[in-house]
């Protein structure tokens, strides 16, 4: 007899190596789960899906694009079965699958997923659920990465609405919106606009995070970045 309490037991554990960024065990780890899994409920159950979403992700990390692509497909394939095509499970896997595409400048593969990914997520939740917040804060993230600012202005705008009142104002999530839109208004020579949407993401970050966090850096980073900008447009 299979014992998928194991299998459950070993996903976590993986889950915990690949935050702490011990990415061999957690492979390995993985894979064992899926193996478990596989024999004790058959290829098409939903933790199947959640171990092969959570592996892909895993090699997405280590930009093992080509290992994590056909696993985000399996994971969707199982869910569609199982939960039908407008389900929110489904929607997580395409934004996931949008993302790596997006990663490797695929934007013709990628914003069809992200738009019914929203669609799902938005008959399901309407406009009050973080994973709305995220999907469409991706998609604006892929116009921004085009230079189609005016179509992703209006969607960073919506995600931080939506996530400063799911999280609250002054929380890490609504920082990395900020940082998002402060950078389409750098890129666009909008400097005032930027400026204080950086110094309020570093305000949260720093204020709940710990010092040398990588988010405190990045943002500062493109803070200094603005200055620089700033300073040169005077001269």
């Amino acid at each position: 007899m299979v014992d998928s309490t194991l299998a459950s037991a070993q996903h976590e554990l993986a889950f915990l190596f690949q935050k702490m960024g011990q990415d061999e065990e957690a492979e390995k780890l993985y894979q064992c789960a899926l193996e478990i899994k596989e024999q004790a409920h058959g290829k098409d159950h939903p933790s199947v899906a959640t171990t092969l979403n959570n592996l892909a992700l895993l090699f997405v990390s280590q930009r093992l694009y080509e290992k994590a692509g056909p696993l985000y497909r399996s994971a969707i394939e199982i869910n569609e079965k199982v939960f039908g095509k407008d389900h929110p499970e489904v929607a997580v896997n395409l934004n996931n699958l949008a993302e790596l595409y997006r990663e490797n400048e695929l934007y013709e593969k990628a914003t069809p997923l992200y738009k019914h990914a929203l669609e799902i997520l938005k008959q399901a939740f309407r406009d009050e659920h973080p994973f709305v917040a995220t999907t469409m804060g991706n998609l604006a993230l892929l116009y921004d990465s085009q230079g189609r600012y005016e179509k992703a202005e209006p969607l960073y705008l919506h995600s931080l609405e939506i996530t400063e009142k799911s999280y609250g104002r002054d929380h890490p999530e609504v920082a990395i919106t900020l940082n998002n839109l402060a950078g389409l208004y750098q890129a666009q020579g909008q400097y005032k606009k930027a400026e204080p949407l950086y110094l309020r993401a570093l305000e949260i970050l720093k204020a709940k995070l710990p010092d040398g966090h990588p988010n405190i850096e990045t943002v500062q980073s493109n803070y200094d970045e603005l200055k620089i900008k700033m300073e040169e447009s005077l001269e």
